[in-house]
């Protein structure tokens, strides 16, 4: 599991291991791993134009002392000094392997720009004259490595006020850095290289974690010898209208396809011709009224997914969401709920898969806002609604009260389209049918569906379907001994 760290926690074991080893000693591992990554990214050194961006905290004595190795290694280094004090035992090392003090105008033909203009205990918006290097730096044809975060995002939320460094690479220190991992700072970090100097076990229980495949591989279920299609899973999905018959056959086809044994689909006259047209595995139930009595017994119900906003609508949620089981809710439900927040109330657990307007309705917040500051208002409305919360977006983030936040980094843009919510809704549903608890139903299924997006996109613009479709390679690609 990759973890993460806010600023705080990663000073608070700095200062720790720093009390414990020779003064200078952190800084010089931090300067020999970005200087390692540094000379890879420029293949060749000897000769190459390399100009450090220079501020006044320890990021700019990493950027200088990594300045000094590229430079006895024959590379051009030129040091831009934007702070109002300059580490000084770093630029003497740099001057003494040969190093020197420029200005801006060396930004324009650098082959790479290091950027130690702030550090991971900045934040709001970058002033002068940190802003205008930024954007001459990303404007510069070199490419962009950053040191520890880039500067102009928050280390602690990935929040970006104003000008940020858009880096080729981030090499951080000692731990991932919580604005590595979610959007916008992740957008601005690109390649994160993780140096270690030594802090791991000094390290608390991480601010954010994200799984990987491996991970994902442990908590899937498998069926075993003695099971059969009820031991299994049986997901019930309450999906689609006259309207959206699509949403209830993508919905279906995400739980099918993710292995749950058995999907109920139940549902009004026009979707359930195409459920039946579409998946003849699934046993579906025409519904003449908002009931769920005869559909049969179940371990999860999807509620949502095109369900439409009427009286019925609502009154078939009120009649999934009285039932003992997990629920997870999604597109219509979530419009619901918003209107009537006593459809909460119950004991079971409840999982809500929002994107960022539906929250903001849910929670009754600005929807810019939530796109700015995706953690934060993920962990209020988990903590708000009592619920666990999956916030779709550029990084898909899931959240449960008095656990870390779980962040996915799977996916592709390409997943951008109709529909692929509506999988992401059947693959979960089906998890949380197997077994899984909402806070690992969420992640994995994050994860999957981000892998299967990518798997069925290969560059290239994809439907929907398509995503359900790779769900079964996804689910291959990460368990170890494909059982």
């Amino acid at each position: 599991m990759k973890t993460a760290y806010t600023a705080d926690q990663i000073r608070a074991a700095e200062h720790t291991l720093m009390a414990r080893l020779p003064e200078g000693t952190l800084m010089q591992r931090a300067a020999a791993g970005l200087a390692a990554v540094c000379a890879d990214l420029l293949g060749r050194v000897y000769g190459k134009r390399v100009v450090l961006l220079v501020g006044s905290g320890d990021n700019g004595g990493d950027a200088l002392y990594a300045g000094q190795r590229l430079a006895r290694r024959g590379a051009r280094v030129r040091a831009v000094l934007a702070g109002s004090k300059t580490h000084e035992a770093g630029l003497l090392a740099l001057r003494d392997a040969g190093g020197r003090v420029a200005d801006r105008a060396e930004l324009e033909n650098a082959d790479l720009i290091i950027d130690g203009l702030v550090g991971i205990g900045a934040s709001g918006a970058l002033r002068e004259p940190y802003r205008r290097l930024v954007e001459e730096a990303n404007a510069a044809p070199g490419p962009i490595v950053a040191v520890d975060v880039p500067s102009g995002v928050d280390a602690s939320t990935g929040q970006v006020e104003g000008a940020a460094v858009h880096a080729r690479v981030t090499v951080t220190m000692g731990a991932y850095k919580t604005g590595l991992l979610v959007d916008p700072g992740a957008a601005c970090a690109g390649r994160v290289e993780l140096v270690d100097i030594g802090l791991g076990s000094y390290l608390p229980d991480p601010d954010v974690a994200a799984l990987t495949g491996g991970d994902v591989d442990e908590l899937i279920p498998r069926p075993a010898k003695e099971s059969d299609k009820y031991r299994r899973g049986v997901l019930g999905v309450a999906a689609g209208s006259r309207l959206y018959t699509g949403a209830a056959v993508l919905a279906v086809g995400g739980g099918l396809r993710a292995g749950a044994g058995m999907v109920r689909y139940a549902g009004a006259a026009e979707p359930v011709a195409q459920v039946r047209a579409h998946w003849p595995e699934a046993v579906i139930t025409e519904l003449d009224r908002p009931s769920i009595e005869d559909v049969g017994r179940v371990q999860a119900w999807v509620l949502g997914p095109g369900l439409g906003t009427d009286d019925w609508a609502h009154e078939l949620a009120a009649r999934v969401l009285e039932s003992p089981v997990p629920v997870l809710i999604d597109a219509d439900g979530l419009t619901l709920v918003a209107r009537d927040r006593a459809l909460l109330r119950r004991r079971a657990p409840v999982l809500i898969t929002p994107h960022a307007g539906e929250l903001a309705r849910l929670i009754k917040a600005d929807r810019d806002h939530i796109e700015a500051a995706r953690l934060e208002y993920a962990r209020r409305a988990a903590a708000e609604l009592g619920v666990t919360v999956l916030l779709k977006g550029s990084t898909t983030v899931v959240a449960e009260e008095s656990r870390p936040v779980r962040v996915n980094l799977t996916g592709s843009s390409w997943l951008a389209t109709g529909g692929t919510g509506d999988v992401l809704s059947g693959v979960v549903g089906a998890l949380l049918a197997q077994g899984l608890s909402c806070y690992d139903a969420a992640s994995c299924g994050a994860y999957l569906h981000g892998l299967a997006g990518r798997l069925a996109a290969d560059g290239a613009p994809l439907a929907a379907a398509d995503v359900a479709s790779a769900v079964p390679a996804a689910i291959r690609a990460v368990t170890s001994d494909n059982a």
